[in-house]
């Protein structure tokens, strides 16, 4: 039998565990590509039309947008809201949509009785929309999970900051999913970090239950008065962010939410959708 010298040895488990470190590391879930939807709320651009908010949209590179229920839709729509749109203006927004080729598959909306959210739920089956964004009252609910699973849609707790919001820690989303099946989360970052929580640890608390994602960043955290600021220029950590969802394996939706530089922040929209991208696919 041929013996090894004690160089070649050495140099054989080198070898060994180098394959053995570079074959887990290749696996990792932080090596692979996330699988989200990215694109913009809406709201971003809140201070014009929703067709000039749509053009602003294609134009920062986004191929999803969550629209708002607040939004002064434009003269095209002979003043009507959302959701009281006749048939045929929602046939129009639907053809806005796919004139710039968009998919608008949520919607940040709020009732304030059984008929306002059944109005909601009835807007959105016709739109194609799957996802109300909301922040409800406790005593809607078991209305609105049997409103989602009816119409065959999901419902995401969106939080603002402590003190605005009752869904502002994970543990208030978490109380309200229990039992209804057709809740979920939608993360929002920027306010998680203004209220003083880390937005790693909160996606960690709910893990199996974020359905959307708002990407936001700030100027300091834990203040409630912080200043929006582009993504990815603050003080939020978007590696350690997407390393987080990459370990989910979260494939959901997620919007840039530029909520600063009102009248000009198309290019801030596009800066953050490109770092976001490369970040992803890291």
């Amino acid at each position: 039998m041929k013996r090894f010298s004690g160089s070649a040895f050495t140099a054989l488990i080198v070898l060994l565990l180098s394959s053995i470190y570079y074959g887990l590391t290749a696996s990792s879930p932080y090596n692979k590509p996330l699988e989200w939807k990215t694109g913009v709320a809406l709201y971003s651009f809140n201070r014009v039309s929703f067709s000039n908010a749509l053009a602003k949209a294609d134009s920062a590179g986004a191929k999803w947008v969550e629209g708002f229920f607040f939004h002064k839709l434009g003269s095209e729509f002979k003043g009507h809201s959302i959701p009281l749109l006749p048939d045929d203006e929602v046939a129009l927004m639907k053809a806005m949509l796919d004139q710039k080729g968009l998919k608008m598959k949520s919607l940040y909306a709020g009732g304030k009785d059984e008929t306002e959210w059944k109005a909601y739920f009835v807007f959105a089956k016709k739109m194609g929309i799957e996802i109300l964004t909301c922040e409800p009252d406790r005593k809607h609910w078991d209305l609105l999970d049997s409103l989602a699973g009816k119409y065959q849609m999901k419902v995401a707790l969106h939080e603002h900051a402590r003190g605005s919001s009752q869904y502002w820690h994970p543990d208030s989303v978490l109380a309200a999913i229990g039992g209804r099946p057709n809740f979920g989360a939608c993360a929002d970052l920027g306010h998680w970090a203004r209220s003083g929580l880390d937005p790693v640890e909160c996606l960690k608390r709910l893990e199996g239950h974020v359905i959307n994602v708002h990407l936001k960043d700030l100027d300091t955290f834990d203040n409630l008065k912080a200043n929006d600021v582009v993504v990815g220029s603050g003080v939020l950590d978007y590696p350690a962010i997407i390393r987080e969802l990459k370990r989910q394996n979260y494939a959901g939706l997620a919007y840039v939410e530029r909520e600063a530089n009102w009248n000009n922040n198309m290019q801030d929209v596009r800066q953050a959708l490109n770092y976001l991208a490369k970040l992803a696919d890291q």
